[in-house]
């Protein structure tokens, strides 16, 4: 099975048109393709933690998970999100499923880096049988990116790490969805977007600051995800109609990570 990854913000997916949804049904039905859907949901927890009164930090675009946020993470990402997208889905005649990275250990983790960052989690494994036989009987998994350890702690992992790491696991195309056309910089008042970047060039935006806050893990998940063995990655607008089928047919569009100096 040939699987595509297609990794979007809550915020986005709930805003894109049924075109959309309409295109990940076609690279199924007209195109046999795999679809499997990860999602993340940062505005709507931001907002419900507004609500709540919980106060909450960012470090290098990752939000710092005390237990009280992870609880509003996970209703939030597998509720509302998960089972929004899953509806969409259903509207335009798929048969889509929504799972939670802890179901079936789906996403094993680990505490990120020095724990500053409480109970954020990086990916030490996927249960990548579960997607295979998800997709083989025709469904299209909505993917919310939790993950679990042995003992049986939660965490809030970055989607556009779950993202790659499932795309790993699968030898997936990768597809970063947003509501840009790519990464860009701004010159003479104009997005200048950029075709191509590789590992070098993007290391060097984010050094002088062109890529800032949620795209910096969305681009070393990319570079991680090349180094792996993940054939193609790509970040496009997926409130442009095609976008999402000229990827799967290898025309070009929004901005390809590519490997190289």
């Amino acid at each position: 099975m040939q699987y595509i990854v297609i990794k979007a913000g809550g915020s986005v997916l709930s805003e894109l048109p049924d075109s959309f949804y309409q295109n990940v049904l076609q690279l199924q039905e007209e195109y046999g393709l795999k679809p499997v859907i990860v999602h993340g949901g940062g505005p709507f927890i931001s907002s419900l933690l507004d609500i709540l009164g919980v106060k909450t930090d960012f470090i290098d675009g990752l939000r710092v998970t005390t237990e009280e946020v992870l609880d509003v993470v996970e209703m939030v990402l597998s509720g509302r999100v998960n089972k929004d997208v899953v509806r969409r889905l259903s509207k335009i005649g798929a048969n889509a499923i929504g799972i939670s990275g802890v179901d079936a250990n789906l996403i094993a983790a680990e505490p990120f880096g020095d724990q500053k960052l409480g109970y954020v989690g990086q990916v030490i494994g996927v249960n990548g049988a579960i997607i295979a036989q998800l997709c083989a009987s025709n469904l299209i998994p909505v993917i919310s990116p939790l993950g679990i350890d042995k003992e049986g702690q939660r965490y809030n992992i970055n989607a556009d790490t779950a993202a790659g790491a499932i795309a790993r696991e699968l030898q997936a195309r990768l597809c970063f969805v947003s509501d840009i056309p790519g990464v860009y910089q701004e010159r003479h008042n104009k997005k200048e977007i950029f075709p191509s970047l590789t590992k070098y060039q993007a290391e060097e935006l984010i050094q002088c600051g062109v890529i800032t806050g949620g795209m910096i893990p969305k681009i070393r998940s990319a570079i991680d995800s090349l180094i792996h063995g993940v054939p193609e990655v790509v970040i496009l607008d997926g409130f442009d109609s095609s976008s999402l089928i000229k990827f799967a047919s290898g025309h070009h569009c929004g901005t390809r990570i590519i490997s190289g100096g």
